[in-house]
Order: C-alpha cells, then structure tokens, then sequence
C-alpha cells in the first residue's frame, strides 16, 4: 500500500534515525519493549539453565556435581534471577510495547523515562552477574534471610551485588509504573472510557500502582542490609539491639505484593487472548476488572502467611490467613469467567489457545496449593519443604511463563510481520506442558514426604531418588519445548507467512494498525464507541476530514481519566542519549561503591544528578541529545 502524505509527514517526524545515535537514543515504545521481551527473555533461558544444574545435583542421593557453597549460589542465582529479571520484565515488555497501541496512543506519557527504565534494567542485571566472575555470587536464596546475609556468615561480596544490583533495579521499575500510570489515565483515545478499557490496561494498572506503594519496602531493606555490612548500623543485628524478624516483615511486604507484579498482567493477557480466539467478548468483564483491582489491594494484607512458623499471635495468623483465602476467591472469579467464555464461544484451536488454556489448568492446581498451605497448621507441616517449591512453580508458570508464550504466539505476528508456525507451536505446547508436570507435580509428593528445600545432597534410603530422578527428567523435557518455540521464532523471522494488520480478527486498537506498526502507531487517534471496536464499531474509527490526524509535530491526544474526554494535546520528546549517559552513571556509582572507590563514587553520583538536569532541560532541535 502506498504511503499517503500525511504518513510519510508523521513518519518523518516519529523515525529514528537508523544510526548507532539512533539505535542507543530511540524513545519508541516498540522498540524499547521488543528490547524488554528480548533481554527478558534471555534471563530466562540463563535461569532455566540455572535450574537444570541445581536439578543435576539433585538427582540422585549423595551427588557431588556442585559444590555445597556452588550450589547455594546456582539455586540464589536461579531464584533471583527468575523472579525479578525475568518474570516482571517481560510482563513490562508486552506492556510498553502494546498498551499505547491497544489504547490508541502513539507512546507512553515519559518516553525518555521508558528508555531510562530500560537500561537501568539492563544494567542491573549485568551488575548481579558481574559477582560470579569474582566467584562469590548471592548464595542465601532469593530471600536473602539474615543473620545469614550479615558479615559474619557471609563476608563475600555476592550479598553486596544482590542489594546493589536489586536497588538498581526497584528504580527502573518504579520509573515504568509511573510511566503506566499516567499513560493509562491520561493517554486513552477519546471516547475509551474507563469502563472501555482492555483488561490487559487495568491488569498493568493495578500492578504499577502496586509496585509505587511495595518496592520502597525491597529498596529500604536492601539499604539497611549494607548499613548493616559495611557501615556498623545495627538494622538487624540482634547483638546490637536490631531485629532479624524488620528483614522478614520488609521483605514479604514487598514480596507477596511482587507475586501479583508477575501474576496479574499475564492474568489481563489471557483475558485477551481467550475471547479473541472463543469469538466472543469475554465473560464478565465488569467483575474481571473488580476482582483485578481487589487482588492488587488486598494482596497488600497477606503478607504474614509467609511467616506463620516464625511465631506470633493466634489472632495476627487467623487475619492473615483469612486474607489469603479471600484472595482466592478473585482469582476463581476471572478463572470461571474465562471457562465460561469458552464454553459460550466457538472456540479455535490455534497455538495461543493452548498456552492460555493449559496456563488455566497449572493456575488452578497452584491456586488449590496455596490455599492449602494457607491454613495455619498444614503450612507448619510443608513450610520449607518441596510441596512448597510446587507450588510456588505451578503458580508462576502457570501464570506467567505460560501466558508469556501464549502472548508471544498472539502478538509476536503484529511486532514483527510474521506468522509463526502453528505445528511447531504446537509441538512446543505438549512438550512444555508434559515436561513441566512431570517436573514439578511430584515435588508435592516429596514434600509431604518430608524432603527440605534448599538441601544441597540427601542421604540415600528416604525414597527420594526415584522422585528426583522424574523431576529432573521433567525439567530437561520442559527446557527441550521452550527451545522449540526459540527455533520456531526464528524460522518464522526468516520465512514465516505474512501476518497482515489482524491475522486473528482480534477486537483491538492494536490490530488496526499495519504489523509491524509504523513508527507513530496511528494515522488517524481512534475514536472509541465499545469495549471491541473492530468488532462493534469499525465505522467510528474512520476520520474522513483528518481531524485526528494531529501531524504537526510529535503530539497525542491528552484525555480526561474517567470519561477519556479530549482536554488537550502532548508532545512528545524527541530521542535522547541522555537516559542512556544517566544509567552508566549510576551502574559507575554502585559499582564504584562496591570496590569502595568512595571518592569516584561521589563524582559518578554528581554526573548523574547532572545528567538529569541535561534530561529536564526543555530542548527545541530535533537531534538526539
């Protein structure tokens, strides 16, 4: 199709400039949230491996593959890892790249604080790997429980780069869920009310302000850690009048809310993917929405049912564990929902269909361990052994790793122009799903058994090896399917079908446009009627007089946001190098703290505050900056 005038003007002023600059400066949305998805879901492949060394060693009884100290380190690196660089970065990659364009927006509110966001997370993770150069990663569990963090049990560096490298990171994910927030309020086309709003929005909503309100309690516990080993504070030093229990309450208060940053955008994801490919408007989308909000606000107040064998009061643990329950119940309310959509639909078979299905069945089993765990005498019987480490897996695959493909499989088409292969997807499907039940369904068993977690060997004669030998096979069939959808991910960059603007004859925005999207998303800011409109109101987006055109300058439509009434128009920053020069200045800061190079650490954090000063400074040219 040629390029009318009024494209080839927005592309002109939109473009970046296929130049190193460029590429190191871009502010585009889809390019930063392919970059989110790619370096995302690189972690996951380094975490997977992570995982099948610590699943080597735990084969067989009395193994010798790692060492004791190796092991407390894989396991540590293989937690973190999985739980902060993968699980809630690739969430935010879907994100970043699909909420402007499912609600008609043409970038997110602060694109240079997206670019920010970007390589702060990049860095952060380059920092916690730098420690096993030095041979002494974090090897205290993703938990990091002191005393056993303190100097005294751990006089290595790796305990320094998980703070370090986890403070680096709660701002970058601060900075994202600001950037969400007021892109979703603020940015929706006009006539998409909040009451229009595509699920995955209020998913992404709910979690950013989650994320405002939880990782200050991550960031002040990590700080206090290295006051604590460095500094002669005494946070949590009992000798010194501190308390080892302020780590435990910091760090599930972040914690439990951190499960529902990785759990309910992909819950919003397959409330997408289920009505698209079930031909119908989902099912309950008012109580989707309610149960969505209501699962981020109360998982606020679980938080102590991951300490009910520290103990406490009769009364706190009731409390807690009837708010655990409580939580259930929303999630059974979008599970059902999503059933009934189903079965009220003409449901297609396609790869995405599999995932968001078979996602549903691993949540519901997880669902059912938790709640189990969540009375107060069972959890004293399984805490800290494998019936939770099945759980706490058969929750987070179930509702992220697989949605994560489902969405891949789903919008993969529209970010890069092209079909992957539905026979090999698939493929990929049953081995993934075979191989993880086979993996992880008989931790339950071991763990009701008596089998510890976080146990570098077991003696023989406890009827655990013939259990580890299938979890072990499990974990390998598992990893064989991801790396089939990998493969089918680059046959199909080089010779997949052309998608087309809507191969799934999808209900959003997102779908209006050409795959992959033009570099300003929109010709024309939609103008929305319904909840679905390119089901219901396909007319309602035309705009023959080009009054939405908005091609005199970087703009988008400013919203009102309740009602999405128009009150304005943003401008957006041009590309900027300066997100980029803030990051290496901060990853220099901690890392020149971390060798104790104080003065150059001073220097570092001034350029920084120098940098952002450059960043705010209001700028008129056009060259990256």
């Amino acid at each position: 199709m040629a390029e009318t005038a009024v494209a080839s003007q927005l592309t002109e002023l939109w473009e970046t400039p296929k130049t190193l600059c460029g590429w190191l400066g871009t502010v585009d949305h889809k390019e930063l949230g392919i970059r989110y998805l790619v370096t995302a879901f690189l972690f996951l492949i380094v975490g997977g491996v992570e995982s099948l060394l610590v699943r080597i060693q735990l084969t067989h009884s009395n193994m010798n593959f790692l060492s004791p100290e190796g092991y407390n380190q894989m396991y540590t690196m293989h937690g973190v890892t999985m739980i902060f660089w993968y699980a809630a970065p690739i969430l935010s990659g879907f994100a970043i790249y699909l909420i402007p364009l499912m609600i008609g927006a043409r970038d997110l509110a602060f694109p240079r604080l997206n670019a920010f966001t970007y390589w702060t997370f990049l860095f952060s993770g380059i920092l916690l790997y730098i420690s096993p150069f030095f041979h002494q990663a974090p090897h205290a569990g993703w938990f990091a429980y002191v005393p056993y963090t303190l100097t005294e049990y751990s006089p290595g560096v790796g305990m320094d780069y998980y703070a370090l490298s986890l403070i680096l990171l709660g701002i970058s994910t601060t900075g994202a869920a600001i950037n969400f927030v007021v892109t979703i309020f603020r940015f929706r086309a006009p006539g998409m009310a909040i009451s229009r709003m595509p699920l995955f929005a209020y998913s992404t909503l709910t979690i950013s302000c989650v994320i405002v309100f939880a990782m200050p309690a991550l960031t002040a516990a990590c700080i206090f850690l290295e006051l604590d080993r460095h500094w002669g504070t005494h946070f949590f030093g009992i000798a010194g009048g501190g308390s080892t229990f302020l780590w435990q309450q910091l760090f599930w208060f972040f914690g439990h809310p951190w499960v529902y940053v990785i759990f309910l955008p992909a819950t919003g994801m397959i409330s997408l993917i289920i009505p698209a490919f079930s031909r119908r408007p989902v099912v309950g989308y008012a109580w989707i929405a309610i149960s969505t909000i209501l699962t981020g606000l109360v998982g606020f107040g679980v938080w102590l049912h991951h300490m009910f064998t520290v103990g406490m009061s009769d009364i706190a643990m009731s409390i807690f564990s009837a708010g655990s329950m409580t939580i259930s119940v929303f999630t059974s309310i979008q599970v059902l929902a999503w059933l009934a959509t189903i079965w009220k639909g003409r449901p297609v078979a396609t790869t995405s269909m599999y995932y968001a299905v078979g996602s549903v069945v691993m949540l519901v089993i997880g669902g059912l361990s938790g709640v189990f765990t969540g009375i107060i005498p069972v959890d004293w019987q399984v805490h800290n052994t494998y019936y939770v480490v099945a759980h706490i897996h058969y929750v987070l695959v179930g509702s992220n790793v697989f949605p994560v493909f489902a969405g891949f499989y789903f919008w993969l088409p529209k970010m890069t122009g092209r079909m992957m292969s539905e026979k090999l997807g698939k493929l990929s499907f049953w081995v993934m799903f075979i191989g993880f039940n086979v993996g992880f369904f008989p931790m339950h068993i071991i763990g009701l058994m008596g089998m510890p977690r976080r146990i570098f060997t077991y003696p023989a004669g406890l009827g655990f090896d013939k259990w580890n030998m299938v979890i072990t096979i499990g974990a390998f069939v598992l990893g064989v399917g991801i790396l089939i959808s990998i493969i089918n991910l680059f046959v199909s960059l080089r010779s997949g079908k052309l998608a087309g603007p809507n191969p799934w004859n999808a209900d959003g925005l997102e779908w209006l446009t050409d795959s992959p999207p033009p570099p300003y998303d929109f010709e024309h800011i939609p103008l929305v009627a319904s909840r679905h409109p390119l089901w219901d109101d396909y007319d309602n987006l035309d705009d023959p007089d080009d009054d939405r055109v908005l091609d005199g300058g970087r703009l988008t439509t400013i919203t009102t946001w309740l009602d999405a009434e128009p009150i304005g128009v943003a401008t957006i920053p041009e590309d900027s190098l300066l997100p980029l020069v803030m990051s290496l200045t901060l990853l220099g800061f901690f890392l020149a703290y971390q060798f104790h190079a104080l003065w150059i650490a001073l220097a570092l954090i001034i350029l920084t505050f120098l940098a952002g000063c450059a960043w705010m400074w209001p700028h008129t040219e056009k060259e990256v900056l």
